[in-house]
């Protein structure tokens, strides 16, 4: 068993779950998906695993591993037979349910937006914060994070330990995967309609996403942020527990199919040591420096796509604040961002 500068670090083909079963809410979306591929991957049984949508998904199978299953209602699911249950079926469906999952007994890890803010639970990045589930009355429901919000945390984790962060400004490169299939094939349609000439419609976007960049992500607040965009400032701080930093974020989303990019500008109480930076980031589990100006090696959302890992580029101190990092970070915002980060919680219970 590794033991690394952050603590014991855990493999996931190492930690058994066999004995515990399984209800994965929204099953059939991107992400539950993913979250059956990845349970699957660390070899939990197909017996101990039940797919759950909503009526429309009534007589369909799902992928897992090399077999499927039937995919069952929310209405006919009795929470009280399983150890862990999985939400990822937006908002309105996690405020009804995953309190009824939570009160039969269930450990409810909630993939929505809807809980993180709640004072009682917990906000989790197993490698930055499990221990805070302690902290937190509310034992039973546990918040996902956003998927952008994860991968800067965990690249800030370790330069926080070792300088103290003080200020933050993050500019986010979306994938369409992160607002669900209908995004994605938006996008692969309006592609297609521009190949044979003619003028694309949108639906699922206000602007066009081929070939182009939209500065909106969820709908806007009256501080003109928009709400995508205070989840990240909210969550990076609660994270973290710096809630007294200085911190902003513009959020985009950009024709890519998987994998989110964000472009980071830290500042920090200490001075900044680059040397000391890469053996940080190098250590601290599920991180990955990818960064030689020299041969042109920095990493794209293609190479994060369908990894584990966040991967860490162009980094440089500021040239006129010692204090100051800008890098580069990029993960698969279905597996980090989503899926595989909901079922590190889960094995770490």
């Amino acid at each position: 068993m590794k033991e690394g500068r952050y603590g014991l670090v855990l493999p996931m083909n190492k930690i058994s779950m066999n004995n515990k079963r399984f209800v994965v809410v929204g099953a059939t979306g991107m992400v539950g998906h993913e979250m059956l591929a990845v349970l699957s991957e660390h070899h939990v049984p197909y017996a101990n695993v039940v797919p759950v949508a909503s009526e429309k998904s009534a007589g369909q199978f799902v992928k897992y591993g090399n077999t499927q299953l039937a995919v069952s209602t929310l209405d006919s699911v009795d929470f009280h037979v399983f150890d862990i249950a999985l939400f990822s079926a937006g908002s309105e469906v996690s405020a009804v349910y995953a309190p009824i999952a939570a009160n039969a007994g269930c450990v409810v890890i909630d993939n929505s937006s809807y809980f993180r803010g709640h004072d009682d639970v917990a906000l989790i990045v197993p490698e930055v914060n499990m221990t805070d589930i302690s902290k937190y009355s509310n034992k039973r429901l546990i918040a996902n994070p956003n998927c952008s919000t994860i991968q800067v945390v965990m690249v800030l984790k370790p330069l926080h330990d070792m300088f103290g962060l003080r200020e933050l400004v993050m500019s986010t490169y979306q994938a369409t995967s992160g607002a669900g299939q209908k995004a994605v094939n938006e996008l692969l349609e309006q592609i297609s309609t521009l190949k044979a000439g003619r003028v694309v419609c949108t639906q699922y976007f206000r602007k066009q996403i081929a070939f182009n960049a939209i500065p909106q992500i969820d709908n806007f607040s009256e501080l003109g942020y928009t709400r995508e965009e205070l989840k990240m400032m909210n969550e990076t701080r609660k994270i973290l527990g710096v809630g007294d930093i200085i911190t902003t974020a513009t959020c985009v989303r950009i024709p890519v199919v998987t994998g989110h990019a964000v472009s980071v500008f830290a500042k920090f109480a200490e001075d900044i040591d680059i040397h000391r930076t890469i053996i940080a980031l190098n250590e601290f589990p599920g991180v990955k420096v990818v960064d030689d100006n020299a041969t042109y090696t920095y990493a794209t959302p293609i190479d994060a796509a369908g990894g584990n890992d966040v991967l860490v580029s162009r980094m440089r101190r500021h040239p006129n604040l010692k204090n100051a990092l800008s890098f580069w970070c990029v993960s698969d915002n279905l597996r980090k961002g989503a899926a595989l980060n909901a079922v590190q919680i889960a094995s770490r219970l």
